[in-house]
């Protein structure tokens, strides 16, 4: 075959595949999936020229098929197999034997696109070079010490005259004052002729440089509009099949809006378009990070991760047609979802109620049960927003709600004052030393790449911090407490996973750790200056 699909280990050879193909974006990696990965960090640990890069962390995937006919011949694979992808480029290379090849190939030999950039890096050269001659006029720093020269003359001139005029009877007269006004007034005139006769000198000195820039400014036209088409040519040329045959460029996948940097170069595009290619049946898929994880974001070594969003959710989204894909586990039963949310306290004027894991604060993209029309279907004749702060789909505990205009203001001026504490509790991967303590201060912002991940940005993040103390281990896992001074989006779950923060990821993480059955991170209790309210029958 043209691309190498790999035997998977005897001790799952008796495993069935599942049902339906993974949804990308929100899955538990199947047994097969797990075992492949595992094979491939075998392979990884067989090349010691990888490990610095691999030590500074990649993304690696892998997907389980089949032949969809019967293969005939000498040495083809009859059974289901796998193949494994690697994100972008491995060693500087886009292609390596033992991996998918890339959907389109930029480093190609005489590929028009390496072509087209070396003529960029041309005329960037050619710029830089221009630009270190861009000297301005030695005349112009004479021209300000001989201007600077006269205008002290002039301030000694008008001191002079006022000084006549004060002391000296002479001036008062109509020749006298009439001598003065016309000092002043030529000196003004020589000022002028004297600005003109070096910005003429200066002009004619400058010619050269004018022209530099000239030349400058078209050069950056002619990069600007190569870059430009440049762009256009190559998301042409990434074109990706579906399982029906079709096809669609990232031009068309994206639009109207523009490809982001690097679409089409992730593992699971690559997957499934060497899947489609050589005829094979796709039966599940998974990605997983190897390495350490970046600066800003979150990633652990060996923990399996869903596609991004940004791009590669339009991408996937045309490449998935035509098989038969697991429902999107995050879209619960509507009737199940509602029938766990619970009232525990309302009055004239606010609500609150205990969120189950797994519903929306307030309506989303799908038709989701949420707690915003939960609750303006319970209280009709409510008033209020309602919805005074959200916590996340995947988190449980106490939400506040107000129902008249008058407390949803109240209330959203004691968050902004503080004075509305809420205390968290969490299950962490791993255990920690009881009784530990502390605070954690990481500034965060959105992954505008891959929204809802956040990202630690100490330069544009805004400050965040989270006072932790550890209960207990239980069962291998450290139950927390959680106490967020501020409320940024994600806060606690980057707070606990980060490496710069607990380096603990809360169980069932599925953006910052290991996806599991629910995200174990619920809101526990909600103090309002004199009214405290604790979370029922909770068990995490």
């Amino acid at each position: 075959m043209a691309v190498a699909l790999h035997p998977l280990p005897a001790k799952v050879q008796g495993v069935r595949p599942p049902r339906q193909f993974t949804y990308p974006f929100c899955y538990e990696p199947h047994p097969l999936c797990i075992s492949a990965a595992d094979e491939v960090r075998r392979y990884l640990n067989q090349h010691p020229e990888w490990h610095d890069e691999l030590q500074q962390g990649k993304m690696f995937g892998i997907l389980i098929a089949s032949p969809i006919t019967p293969l005939r011949g000498e040495g083809c694979q009859k059974e289901t197999a796998f193949l494994a992808a690697f994100s972008g480029t491995l060693d500087g290379k886009t292609r390596h034997e033992y991996f998918v090849p890339p959907v389109f190939d930029l480093m190609a030999p005489g590929c028009y696109f390496q072509e087209e950039e070396a003529a960029i890096s041309g005329i960037n050269r050619q710029i830089d070079e221009l630009q270190t001659g861009l000297h301005p006029s030695p005349l112009h720093a004479q021209m300000e010490a001989e201007l600077a020269a006269y205008k002290l003359f002039m301030q000694q001139s008008k001191e002079k005259r006022d000084a006549l005029r004060k002391n000296s009877p002479l001036p008062s007269s109509p020749k006298g004052e009439e001598f003065l006004i016309k000092e002043s007034q030529h000196q003004k005139a020589e000022l002028r002729r004297l600005k003109q006769k070096w910005q003429k000198r200066i002009l004619a000195d400058e010619a050269p440089l004018r022209e530099r820039k000239a030349l400058i400014e078209q050069l950056q036209r002619e990069r600007h509009q190569r870059s430009i088409a440049l762009q256009q040519w190559l998301f042409h040329q990434f074109v990706f099949l579906n399982a029906l045959g079709e096809t669609q460029t990232l031009t068309e996948l994206f639009s109207p809006a523009t490809p982001p940097s690097g679409a089409g170069e992730c593992c699971a595009p690559k997957l499934l378009q060497a899947a489609y290619k050589e005829g094979l049946q796709p039966l599940c898929m998974a990605e997983f990070w190897v390495g350490a994880s970046p600066a800003d974001e979150v990633r652990h070594d060996g923990h399996f991760y869903p596609a991004c969003n940004s791009k590669c959710r339009p991408i996937l989204r045309h490449m998935l047609r035509g098989l038969d894909v697991e429902p999107n586990p995050l879209l619960a039963d509507r009737e199940e979802s509602l029938s766990r949310l619970h009232i525990i306290y309302n009055d004239d004027g606010m609500a609150v109620v205990s969120k189950p894991a797994g519903m929306l604060s307030v309506p989303g993209k799908d038709d989701q049960p949420n707690v915003q029309e939960a609750m303006r279907e319970h209280f009709p004749s409510a008033t209020g927003p309602l919805i005074v702060h959200r916590l996340d789909m995947d988190t449980s505990g106490l939400m506040l709600i107000a129902l008249t205009e008058e407390k949803y203001h109240e209330l959203q001026d004691l968050f902004l004052r503080r004075r509305i504490h809420k205390v968290y509790h969490a299950l962490l991967e791993h255990e920690m030393p009881v009784g530990q303590e502390g605070d954690i201060c990481l500034p965060l912002r959105p992954d505008f790449n891959d929204r809802p991940r956040q990202l630690v940005d100490k330069e544009h993040g805004k400050p965040a911090q989270t006072h932790y103390r550890v209960l207990e281990n239980r069962d291998g896992h450290a139950h927390v407490e959680l106490r967020p001074i501020t409320g940024r989006t994600h806060q606690l779950r980057v707070h606990c996973a980060h490496s710069l923060g607990l380096d603990n990821p809360i169980v069932g993480d599925r953006l910052y750790g290991k996806p599991a059955e629910r995200l174990m991170l619920h809101a526990y209790s909600i103090t309002i200056e004199d009214k405290s309210f604790t979370s029922p029958n909770y068990e995490l």
